[in-house]
Formats: structure tokens, C-alpha cells, sequence
């Protein structure tokens, strides 16, 4: 037996080796897009992957109130953020997550996952995004610019906000910060969202993340 036939199988060995890592590598790097650049250089939008499933408690909400989920026309794609939207995020924002106490679907309904409207002043985070979405569409924001969506917050928890897509960016609005950012600088891992084409369609993020960025001692 030659030398060379005994090399075939150890070179063809690592050759499946290789592949196999760059597969996983691949696979790791579409799951944590733009993990490696700064909130600086990632892009302004998130970017819509494949069609996915929705959240159980969103499936249930619209299947009781089917008029929330419609497709209003053909929205726009983004919203122009001039002072005046810009205000008016900034109220609702602030008002809402002022207004509601924050208490879990268990505690508030005795059922471990439930969205509804927080009529009655109590929810958790999707029941203040269902109430901020509500408050800008009465106010004219298109639906297709607002965006219930589903991400891992700090302590990798599933946690839901309401993405704005606007001239600037999508913005996020989250009960648990004052201030509304922009997705990079959330420090989130995004997961899914609905889609714009549909209210009642979710599109997968692939838990795109970006590292928040590292502010100075002031030493």
C-alpha cells in the first residue's frame, strides 16, 4: 500500500473538518450580526429576515380583536422625524410608561403569557407597546412604521419594544429606559418583529445584536 492512498483519507478528513467549522462559523455569524462593529458603524435599520412565527399571546390578541392586526393600506416605509413627530414619540414614550405599573400576566391575569390593552393601568412590557402602537396610530402614524418587536434584553430575558422606523433610523421604545434610542444602542439581541407588509406577519432578526459602546472613566 502506497504512501500517497494512505494520505487520501487523512486529507479528506480534514477537508470535512474544515468545512464543518466553516459551516458553524457561518451560522454563528448570522446569528450575531454586526457583533463585532461599533454602535457607531452598524447600520441605522435592522434588517428583515425570513418569515417566522409569531409570539402565542400576539396569535391570541388578534385573534379577539382582528381589526389590530389588519393591513392599513400601503404604508410608508419610513416616517419623516421632523420636531413635531419627534415630539410626539417623546410624549408617548414618557406618558405611558408613567401611566402603567408594571405587573406580570401571571400576577394580573393568573395565565403565564396574555397581551391586552393596559385599560386598567397595570401590564408588562408588550401590554406598553400594544398602548404606545395604539397611541401614535390614533395620532396618524402608519402601522407599517410601527413595529411590535421581540428581543433578549441585558439579562438575555425575552423582553418586547416597539421598533419606529424612521428617516433616522429605527428607534426603539422600551418601558424599561426614559429615553428613546436607537436600536444599536440598545445593547438588545433582536430576535423577530412583525413585518411591515402585514401587522399580523413576523420576520426574523436573527438575534442581530451590537456590543454598547464603552463610555470613558472621566477620571
Amino acid at each position: 500500500m502506497s504512501k500517497q492512498i494512505l494520505q487520501r483519507p487523512i486529507l479528506s478528513l480534514i477537508a470535512v473538518l474544515l468545512l464543518m467549522a466553516a459551516g458553524a462559523s457561518g451560522v454563528g455569524a448570522q446569528e450575531t450580526r454586526f457583533a463585532n462593529l461599533s454602535p457607531a458603524f452598524a447600520p441605522r435599520h435592522l434588517m428583515d429576515g425570513r418569515a417566522t412565527t409569531a409570539p402565542m399571546g400576539f396569535v391570541r390578541f388578534c385573534s379577539q380583536s382582528p381589526h389590530e392586526c389588519d393591513v392599513m393600506g400601503n404604508g410608508p416605509l419610513a416616517m419623516r422625524l421632523d420636531a413635531q413627530r419627534n415630539a410626539e414619540l417623546e410624549r408617548v414614550n414618557r406618558t405611558v410608561n408613567e401611566a402603567i405599573q408594571p405587573e406580570t400576566d401571571l400576577d394580573h391575569f393568573g395565565e403565564t403569557e396574555r397581551w391586552a390593552y393596559p385599560d386598567d393601568g397595570r401590564g408588562d412590557c408588550e401590554d406598553y407597546v400594544l398602548e404606545k402602537r395604539r397611541r401614535l396610530i390614533n395620532m396618524g402614524w402608519p402601522s407599517s412604521v410601527l413595529l411590535i418587536t421581540v428581543v433578549r434584553d441585558h439579562e438575555g430575558d425575552g423582553h418586547a419594544v416597539l421598533t419606529v422606523i424612521t428617516d433616522r433610523g429605527d428607534l426603539i421604545l422600551d418601558n424599561q429606559e426614559a429615553e428613546i434610542v436607537s436600536w444599536k444602542d440598545t445593547g438588545y439581541r433582536f430576535v423577530k418583529r412583525q413585518s411591515q407588509a402585514s401587522p399580523s406577519a413576523w420576520v426574523s432578526l436573527g438575534e442581530t445584536a451590537v456590543p454598547p459602546a464603552v463610555a470613558g472613566t472621566g477620571r
